[in-house]
């Protein structure tokens, strides 16, 4: 009896661990960043009112939420820079996942046909990449896409192009550095699903005389969606609010979400603005999930 009960309390344990990870590490800053996003650009330190004070009582709870203000709100609708910057980071989040996926699916799918005492190598070769600082990682970029880096001797010396091609400060430099950066968070996923493919399913198609390209449209690639869903996942949410690489590789032409951010925090000072921003982007991204997760689990529920 008391083996059972202390099975459950390891067991109870378990499951909330996740949920005060994400408490403590998601939802009270969220809360902070909300609370800001309310208040009013001040020149002091920090630079916006109200600021909470427990000292004064319930008088300063009153303060508290007479001072609240949407101007912060408010900007993001009058002001088109917010727009753009939302546009711009959605459509390289978009665009950098296909790519993502386009190539990570076949790095996969190669990795879970192999022989099995290969896998383990190949799959460390794919986070090989994890073991060097991500920002030295893109700094090798920046002087692998210069004008005259060794991207473009090596074009230049195979008559590909008869002048350099300008790399940086270019779309296609964010887009080649967030590839490259984010590609195991697209490959671990699916390999973990593909590995697992039941290889019977496969047989018994080809038995049964589906060309190969047909077996792998309704069968391999169906249940694979998992793993699908998932790298989409782990690629796009991060992608969107992304800083260090469109930073250091792109223009400042039409600035991603995340420099966006960082410049109101850091250039205006406005963090009410910048909290805004915040709020806005983290509701963009949760919402959508939250309503898949809410119709899979309907559906689940009505098989």
């Amino acid at each position: 009896m008391k083996r059972a009960k202390s099975d459950r309390s390891w067991r109870s344990l378990v499951i909330a661990a996740p949920y005060l990870w994400l408490l403590l590490f998601f939802l009270v800053p969220f809360l902070i960043v909300l609370k800001i996003s309310f208040a009013q650009s001040a020149i002091a330190l920090p630079p916006y009112t109200p600021v909470f004070d427990f000292s004064a009582g319930w008088r300063g709870i009153e303060n508290f939420f007479e001072n609240l203000s949407v101007g912060s709100y408010r900007l993001l609708g009058s002001d088109p820079l917010y727009l753009l910057s939302y546009v711009k980071s959605l459509e390289i989040a978009a665009f950098s996942t296909l790519m993502l996926l386009a190539v990570g699916y076949p790095i996969a799918y190669g990795i879970a046909r192999a022989p099995r005492r290969l896998q383990a190598v190949l799959v460390v070769l794919v986070v090989l990449p994890f073991w060097t600082s991500f920002l030295i990682r893109i700094y090798a970029w920046m002087n692998i896409l210069q004008r005259d880096g060794p991207l473009n001797q090596l074009l230049m010396t195979l008559h590909i192009v008869r002048q350099p091609p300008v790399w940086l400060a270019s779309d296609t430099a964010i887009y080649i550095g967030i590839v490259y950066s984010y590609l195991p968070f697209m490959v671990l996923p699916l390999y973990a699903v593909l590995e697992k493919l039941d290889q019977s399913l496969i047989e018994a198609a080809a038995d049964l005389g589906c060309p190969r390209w047909k077996t792998f449209w309704l069968v391999t690639l169906p249940l694979s969606s998992p793993g699908l869903l998932a790298g989409v996942l782990l690629c796009f949410i991060p992608i969107v609010g992304e800083f260090v690489i469109p930073d250091l590789l792109g223009g400042s032409r039409t600035p991603m979400i995340g420099q966006t951010i960082w410049m109101e925090f850091f250039g205006n000072k406005d963090w009410p603005a910048a909290s805004a921003v915040a709020v806005v982007l983290v509701c963009l991204l949760v919402t959508p999930i939250v309503i898949f997760q809410h119709q899979a689990m309907r559906k689940a529920e009505r098989d």
